[in-house]
């Protein structure tokens, strides 16, 4: 067994395999369709995983599009750009003729004019021939949830893919908050390309996923074979994200993480949730870490509820301010409906802020019991998020008892240096595969 699997003890471990595998450092292409740093979790996914793949003392390169993912010092990244049509300040743009470089810009551009998203299809297909043109360059190709028809030609390396959830699972609750049939006609095209992800994951040879519930999601919504399906924890930046007594805490401050009008994250439950507790406690107020939605459910609420001065929104902030904010806050909140693993939790843990947090899909993983490492409730139900909401802000020794056992519960369970470990073992066993598949044939 390899020092990287002694480290990484029985948390995110593959199967033991035999000692007299190759052991030297991996040359390692980590592609990422999109990486940003301040929205969703692929972004974060790729920085803290290439920096701890590359403190193992492997050789990481990242192979990604716009938004380009923010890296650490000693992990380059090529840049596998897009036509990047969806960003701002003109999303949905139409590119200037001059733009246009072949055949796959115009699928792009095609599949975006008639309702689609095109780019888990387009980057898969630039990465093929980016990788055809470098081959033998790596060891292992490891693929952030591109899952595109590209990546099932031979890419010169085992390929490695992680599922952090199947997306056909936001397609459902995007299509239950849809208010008529044209909206749900418009979200069926838009993800569309959960069609050509379901046909990817079943012939994948070599899956990880974040969590136990992610890995039962993907057999169920993906038929991806269970055997296929490796969990391998994520986890906090626990230097990073830590407590800080100098940073003063805020009376009634809540704080979460959120895309304002995506079902999935059930913002506008803790809206309507913080509307009741303001009735007993109008010192109570919501900072939102993400983008304002001008019109939608979450602005239709704060309208309706007069809640305008007590919800805030901010976006692109830094690392430490963002850490501070968190630090400042009494309360944090998870109020989401889903969630494959949920780095928020881990991370609002990791600072030592109590945490309130919804039972839905892989977060009571992350959380632990209710009572002892957060306060559940669960998901949808405004009523119970505001009881305990309330529970926390009304009790200083109930959220010290439960910020310190949450960083607890990060700090022997949920690191990145763990991940990092599990994860260069599934590489190995995948390159250990190859070769037997080789020799066989």
């Amino acid at each position: 067994m390899t020092a990287e699997a002694v480290e990484a003890g029985p948390l995110g471990a593959p199967s033991r395999v035999q000692s007299d595998r190759d052991e030297r450092p991996l040359r390692i292409a980590l592609l990422t369709y999109k990486g940003n740093p301040f929205c969703g979790g692929q972004g974060v996914y790729v920085r803290h995983l290439s920096r701890e793949l590359a403190r193992l003392g492997h050789s990481v390169e990242v192979i990604g599009a716009q938004p380009f993912p923010v890296l650490d010092e000693g992990v380059p990244l090529t840049e596998l750009g897009s036509l990047d049509l969806y960003r701002s300040p003109d999303p949905f743009r139409t590119p200037k003729r001059d733009e246009y470089r072949d055949w796959i810009d115009a699928v792009e551009v095609g599949t975006m004019w008639t309702g689609g998203f095109p780019e888990p299809l387009t980057f898969s297909l630039r990465a093929r021939r980016h990788l055809a043109a470098r081959r033998g360059e790596f060891d292992v190709i490891h693929d952030n949830q591109t899952l595109g028809y590209g990546l099932l030609s031979d890419l010169g390396a085992p390929l490695v893919t992680t599922i952090h959830h199947p997306i056909t699972v936001d397609r459902q609750l995007d299509l239950a908050a849809a208010p008529d049939w044209r909206k749900r006609a418009s979200v069926r095209r838009w993800y569309g390309f959960t069609r050509m992800q379901k046909r990817v994951a079943r012939r994948l040879p070599s899956v990880l996923t974040v969590s136990g519930s992610s890995q039962q999601e993907i057999v169920h919504h993906l038929g991806v074979d269970r055997d296929r399906v490796h969990v391998v924890h994520i986890g906090a930046d626990t230097d990073l994200w830590s407590p800080d007594p100098s940073v003063a805490e805020v009376e009634g401050r809540i704080v979460t993480t959120s895309s304002a009008d995506v079902p999935l994250k059930g913002l506008v439950h803790l809206v309507e949730a913080l509307a009741k507790l303001r009735t007993g406690n109008p010192a109570a107020h919501l900072v939102v870490v993400g983008k304002r939605a001008e019109d939608g459910p979450v602005a239709q609420a704060i309208e309706k509820y007069g809640l305008q001065d007590a919800v805030e929104f901010v976006k692109g902030i830094s690392d430490a301010e963002l850490v501070d904010l968190v630090r400042s806050a009494q309360v944090s909140c998870v109020p989401s409906l889903y969630e494959g693993f949920s780095l928020p939790a881990a991370e609002a843990m990791a600072t030592g802020t109590p945490l309130v947090a919804t039972t839905g899909g892989a977060i009571p993983e992350v959380t632990g019991a209710d009572g002892e490492t957060c306060l559940a409730v669960p998901p949808g139900d405004a009523g119970a998020l505001a009881d305990a909401l309330a529970r926390l802000l009304d009790d200083p020794e109930l959220r010290a008892r439960l910020g310190a056992a949450g960083r607890e519960r990060v700090l022997s369970r949920f690191t990145w240096r763990q991940a990092a470990i599990g994860t260069a073992e599934h590489y190995r066993a995948a390159i250990a595969a190859r070769r037997r598949h080789t020799t066989s044939s």
